[in-house]
């Protein structure tokens, strides 16, 4: 099957990649020549212009957007002119459900199809392949479904859940799924994305508790500002953070991909001086709040770890003055320097 792609970055050319090897053939267009003739290299059909990207489709055509969820509404503004009915783009970056609504209805006033598709796999995705959460029209879907299929990781060596066997229906096992009308496909990632948030913060929290299990051995100063530890007999350890990833890695109830990940990290660099802390959001972790809140679905864990992620950034550090001014006014109090 031919796909056209819009956007070469870190997933989007492997995404091209993964189909070619897979006997598809992909037409490709960036910003960036250079990452156009890359992949030219590789067997890909390149295009200078959009103009020139959808000329090279075969009708009716299939464009996959793999672009910031942040340029998506410009990038159809100046695709959407170029196609006719019964063509179909594919966002498959991480935009808002909501406004896949939105695009899915002004497209089809057009007679152009559109499909929103929850991209999970990062740069790990051209071998282990893409978990897909795919939004849309039934029959479009179907239509497109070698495509996600090829794209999709399979089943791997993952083992079958429990009770399900081949006469239950569907493409879950495979690593796609269509899982509603427009919206849903990114509504379920939006989602999957808010919980990813909770895993990490879990990990990252529980990992620092080991880290400073060796507080007693250092010295606190003893004043007013300063709460004692009271038993630094009880703090007097040194773990190695590597190998408790490993160990965790094997047989726990913990054990993830993002465990095997931050196990790699780890024994790269123990102390992960490559890394400041500094920790963004692409926009999916305060979606899925939001969702908590319109409807009613408590989600306080996932909502402290997208807080975490603001006070990662010093997005605190007024609330952090604040504090110490009002301790200074009642009690005298005079900030410690940081660091003691």
């Amino acid at each position: 099957m031919q796909l056209g792609m819009i956007g070469l970055g870190r997933m989007g050319a492997n995404m091209v990649r993964r189909l070619q090897k897979n006997g598809h053939k992909c037409v490709v267009y960036d910003r960036s020549a250079d990452s156009v003739k890359l992949l030219e290299g590789e067997g890909a059909t390149g295009a200078t212009s959009l103009d020139d990207f959808v000329k090279k489709l075969q009708k009716p055509r299939a464009i996959w957007l793999m672009v910031p969820a942040a340029v998506v509404d410009a990038s159809l503004h100046d695709l959407v002119g170029k196609l006719e009915a019964g063509d179909t783009v594919i966002d498959g970056g991480n935009s808002y459900y909501i406004d896949d609504i939105r695009r899915a209805k002004e497209l089809s006033a057009k007679g152009i199809h559109y499909c929103d598709v929850g991209t999970s796999g990062g740069v790990w995705g051209l071998e282990r392949g893409y978990c897909q959460m795919i939004g849309g029209e039934t029959d479009v879907v179907k239509r497109l479904d070698p495509i996600f299929k090829t794209l999709a990781p399979g089943r791997g060596n993952v083992d079958r859940t429990p009770g399900r066997d081949d006469k239950l229906p569907g493409t879950a096992e495979e690593g796609y799924l269509h899982c509603g009308p427009s919206g849903a496909g990114h509504f379920v990632k939006m989602v999957h994305n808010g919980i990813e948030y909770g895993l990490m913060a879990a990990y990252a929290e529980g990992l620092n508790i080991l880290k400073h299990a060796n507080a007693g051995k250092s010295h606190r100063e003893a004043d007013a500002e300063t709460t004692p530890l009271r038993n630094p007999e009880h703090y007097q350890y040194d773990f190695n953070l590597a190998d408790i990833t490993e160990v965790w890695r094997r047989g726990s109830v913990v054990a993830s991909w993002l465990l095997d990940l931050t196990a790699i990290s780890l024994l790269d660099q123990p102390t992960l001086e490559r890394f400041s802390g500094r920790v963004s959001d692409s926009g999916e972790g305060r979606w899925t709040i939001l969702a908590a809140i319109e409807s009613t679905a408590p989600a306080p864990v996932l909502t402290a770890s997208l807080f975490q992620r603001f006070t990662s950034r010093g997005e605190d550090d007024f609330a952090g003055k604040v504090l110490s001014a009002m301790r200074f006014q009642f009690g005298g109090h005079i900030e410690k320097k940081s660091g003691h």
